[in-house]
């Protein structure tokens, strides 16, 4: 029996009327996810005609992140043996990293599609599918020792008040991620601080009772030691021990947030969603040209410290630009959505970043707070250009 067919016998059930109507739209929600929607929009007015909807949409973003999630895991778990000098094989340090960041993608999805899944019955609504990126992203951006029950209040705090009470999916004006983020950093800041990541450097690894164990605590970053030094005399070899270059910054076999460290497996995940034309070129290349330019100038006219003089290709590939660039600047419903406004939005940001990294010894990555910055600014940039637009329009008009 063919899937179609299996879902047309068991939909009458979740009907008005039927048995198990109280569960209709999460039986919706599962339906098309599983099948693309044959229903048109009945609404008056110009309508896009697409066989591509929404959650199609966002599982391109999915499939686009796996590259980072799968090396991310690897290096949670090299991190670990290099650091505590054990010898583990390609599998074993894969499985270890697996460990540890499968229950934080669980807990991302179960509270968050819970409450969406909760919010679209008592509404009567369809179920929102946004989520599905976010609840892949926020295991990516915290903390990999992060509790659990600290992932699922920033969550529910996330989805409830950054998306849910602005309408939901396609409403918000924050990235919901971000604000999870942000949530922690804020909320929790010891668990947080801005020089600290995300990588098991001293735990323990086996097996109790049948289940495996992963147990550890987080090291400071690259950035994050630059970030605070006071000196422009002290580079990444003082702080690192060994000469990083820009090949080991793009490979990302070094402490870092999970998801955000190679720039090798990012830039795949960008290639997916610039050739399907999910995200903007336009907005991705900005941000980078907004802080290469930005991190030039400190380099000749900063301040003394290590963080000004860090080579500008150096910002670009180490900490979460590359991640925060592809995969979060790009947002189309928090980003600006005029073709001119793409620009300057991007620009702002990366600009924003490396001002924040170079400025603020507390928190040196930036990205976070760069994008939320202008998550803000993105309706005032569009308003602003269209305007422009206007009144160049009407000029040309009155010359005629």
């Amino acid at each position: 029996m063919k899937i179609h067919e299996i879902v047309e016998k068991i939909e009458p059930s979740f009907n008005e009327g039927g048995k198990l109507h109280a569960f209709h739209s999460l039986f919706d929600g599962f339906k098309t996810f599983l099948l693309v929607p044959n229903t048109t929009a009945k609404k008056l007015g110009a309508q896009i005609h697409d066989a591509t909807d929404s959650k199609r949409t966002m599982i391109m973003v999915v499939l686009a992140l796996v590259p980072a999630m799968l090396f991310g895991m690897y290096n949670v778990g090299y991190q670990h043996f290099l650091a505590t000098g054990q010898q583990a094989g390609f599998w074993e340090t894969f499985a270890f990293g697996l460990l540890a960041v499968l229950p934080l993608i669980i807990v991302s999805y179960v509270v968050g599609l819970g409450i969406e899944f909760t919010v679209a019955q008592w509404k009567h609504e369809e179920i929102q599918e946004g989520f599905l990126v976010t609840g892949f992203i926020i295991p990516l951006i915290v903390p990999i020792d992060t509790p659990l029950w600290m992932v699922a209040v920033a969550t529910a705090f996330a989805v409830i008040f950054a998306k849910e009470v602005f309408g939901g999916t396609g409403y918000n004006i924050f990235n919901v991620a971000l604000i999870t983020r942000a949530f922690l950093f804020f909320a929790y800041p010891t668990k947080m601080s801005g020089d600290q990541v995300f990588v098991r450097t001293d735990g323990t690894w086996g097996w109790n009772g049948g289940m495996p164990t992963v147990d550890a605590y987080s090291g400071a970053t690259p950035l994050g030691q630059v970030g605070t030094a006071q000196s422009a005399d002290i580079t990444l070899h003082n702080i690192v021990g060994s000469d990083m270059s820009l090949i080991d910054a793009l490979n990302g076999l070094y402490p870092g947030s999970v998801g955000e460290t190679c720039v090798w497996a990012i830039a795949l995940g960008a290639c997916l969603l610039l050739i399907t034309g999910v995200a903007s070129w336009k907005t991705m290349c900005s941000v980078f040209v907004g802080g290469a330019v930005t991190a030039l100038l400190f380099n000749h006219f900063g301040p003394d410290t290590a963080a000004a003089h860090l080579p500008w290709y150096m910002h670009l590939t180490l900490g979460g630009f590359c991640f925060g660039a592809v995969f979060m600047a790009t947002d189309p419903v928090t980003s600006a959505r005029t073709e001119t406004g793409k620009y300057i939005y991007g620009l702002l940001i990366g600009m924003m970043a490396i001002v924040i990294r170079v400025l603020n010894p507390g928190y040196p990555e930036g990205m976070m707070l760069a994008i939320l910055l202008m998550n803000a600014f993105a309706p005032l940039i569009d308003y602003c250009v269209v305007q422009r637009n206007i009144s160049r329009r009407q000029q040309r008009l009155t010359t005629k």
